[in-house]
């Protein structure tokens, strides 16, 4: 089997993470709960786990840090913690539905929307965000990748907006974090949403909030915090003030192994041989005749993900071709992206999506360039 559907989720992981999540089953108690041995592990772990997240995005202080399950819930925190009625948001045709949804939840509520448009190939039109501000603009939510065409954002161009504006920065890394270096304090970030099984290599259940100091998020949900259990109102101070309940501690265990991989490897070698592989990828495949390619192709600035489709022919029927025939394991379909199909035409057909790790091989790679062109071949699609 060859699995390039890492955009979805990551399957090859450092060995390490599936047996930090074993071990933990004979260690870790609920943390904040107590003050004997397995709860006192399990409040380490976390702490470790935050300075470990800290350390790679550049934050200096780690409790701006709180734990969701995943990039969902953190975007869901964010978006519906920030803004009020009269707020106007600034978003994107780019951005995937845990972005659209929590906003279109807003709008009912009286929030307004605008979005940044993009070209035929997925390109945000960065000349048009001036002409969206408004006098009662108060962020921008944007991703800093596309998860459908692989282009990364300009995000020092957006930042550079957002200072101007004395805007807040809200960034889904969703398709980034593990992948590309972020430095959120660097590059003027003030919200990171981020999942922990995709780039950060860790288990399903686990993701975060990273909130700038001086902003404050209204919880997304409230309740047992382990500590102030007698007042009515939850906890303001981070990172408890968004993190209530029991956090997944075991899921926490393996995102510990798998960023001590990631810190140790380097964001920047693992990006850079994920990028290689797609590129390799794409140089295959961009000239087999009817094979259709999404999105910047030509660019540097993209994540290891190439989008393609063959002829007319409808991408959940390719898909299916390349796991039956090929043992391919890619994506098919819509992407929970439908602004950015609507953009590319793909509304009806879809579209293919092949997303590369670094622990995919070159062998791999180029068995499935072969496979795409003996499908292609076999329909006898060409191009108009």
């Amino acid at each position: 089997m060859m699995y390039f559907d890492h955009a979805a989720t990551s399957f090859h992981k450092p060995p390490q993470v599936a047996e930090a999540v074993y071990q933990s089953f004979g260690t870790i108690g609920n943390a904040g709960r107590g003050a004997h041995a397995p709860t006192l592990n399990a409040a380490r772990l976390i702490y470790d786990t935050r300075q470990k997240l800290a350390d790679l995005f550049g934050i200096s202080d780690a409790s701006r840090i709180a734990f969701c399950c995943n990039a969902t819930e953190s975007l869901n925190t964010a978006i519906c913690g920030l803004f009020q009625p009269g707020d106007h948001v600034i978003t994107s045709v780019c951005e995937h539905n845990s972005v659209l949804r929590p906003l279109y939840r807003m709008e009912k509520q009286g929030v307004e929307i605008s979005f940044l448009q993009a070209d035929a190939k997925g390109r945000m039109e960065y000349d048009s965000l001036e002409g969206l501000y408004r006098s009662n603009t108060k962020a921008v939510v944007i991703t800093h990748a596309s998860n459908l065409t692989g282009n990364i954002t300009d995000l020092l161009r957006i930042a550079e907006f957002t200072r101007r504006h004395n805007l807040l920065l809200v960034v889904d890394a969703s398709q980034t974090a593990g992948a590309i270096p972020i430095l959120v304090e660097e590059m003027g970030i003030d919200v990171l949403c981020f999942t922990g099984h995709k780039g950060l290599m860790g288990p399903q259940g686990t993701g975060g909030i990273y909130v700038r100091e001086g902003i404050e998020i209204l919880p997304f949900k409230v309740g047992g915090s382990g500590v102030h259990s007698f007042d009515r109102e939850h906890p303001s101070v981070m990172p408890t003030a968004l993190e209530a309940g029991t956090v997944n501690g075991h899921g926490i265990a393996g995102l510990n192994a798998a960023l001590t991989f990631l810190l140790e490897t380097g964001v920047e070698e693992i990006g850079k041989r994920e990028r290689a592989l797609a590129r390799r990828f794409l140089n295959g495949v961009k000239n087999i005749p009817g094979v259709i390619l999404y999105g910047d192709t030509e660019s540097e600035m993209r994540t290891s993900i190439v989008t393609l489709n063959i002829g007319e022919e409808d991408s959940a029927q390719i898909s299916d071709i390349l796991w039956e025939d090929y043992e391919i394991c890619v994506r098919a379909g819509a992407h929970c992206a439908p602004l950015m199909h609507e953009t590319l035409k793909t509304v009806r057909q879809g579209a293919v999506r092949f997303s590369f790790s670094y622990f995919n091989t070159e062998e791999e790679i180029d068995h499935a360039i072969a496979a795409v062109r003996e499908i292609a071949e076999e329909m006898g699609t060409e191009l108009p």
